[in-house]
């Protein structure tokens, strides 16, 4: 059986999460580096990208989360992974209490609601990009397997 077809074997019969699987893989099988840093750059990029959002009206944000869809099976098993997932659910996340915020402006409250939303959009850039300066993949929660 070839190398490839052992290491494909391996990574679905573990029951390890997405950032387990990704430091194995690292250690058993060494990814192109032109590949990584391709993928590291690609990822300070959408940081970027999503840390302009208050000066482009959300559209950078909207073309960042769009790249993390079509590229996210390529930084699958790499540690860039649990940053794609962590950049995906900021964005949901933010768009929905921002939405919240801006629904409830007319009683006052969503004012407070809609700063609350994007000093929390602000931490969850500046956390995973200093995460990502330092070579890390960050703690995300991964989903329960159906």
């Amino acid at each position: 059986m070839s190398r490839a077809a052992v290491l494909w074997s391996d990574a679905m019969n573990d029951p390890l999460d997405d950032n387990e699987r990704a430091v194995r893989t690292l250690q058993r099988a060494p990814l192109d580096e032109q590949r990584l840093r391709s993928l590291r750059t690609l990822t300070h990029l959408l940081y970027a990208l999503y840390a302009l959002l208050w000066f482009t009206g959300g559209v950078s944000a909207l073309i960042a989360v769009i790249v993390n869809y079509i590229k996210r099976d390529d930084v699958a098993h790499t540690p860039y992974a649990a940053h794609f997932a962590w950049q995906i659910r900021t964005f949901w996340w933010g768009l929905v209490w921002g939405g919240v915020g801006f629904a409830t402006m007319v009683i006052m409250i969503g004012f407070a609601i809609w700063f609350a939303a994007g000093v929390w959009v602000l931490y969850r850039i500046i956390k995973g990009w200093l995460y990502l300066n330092d070579n890390k993949p960050l703690p995300v929660r991964q989903r329960a397997a159906v």
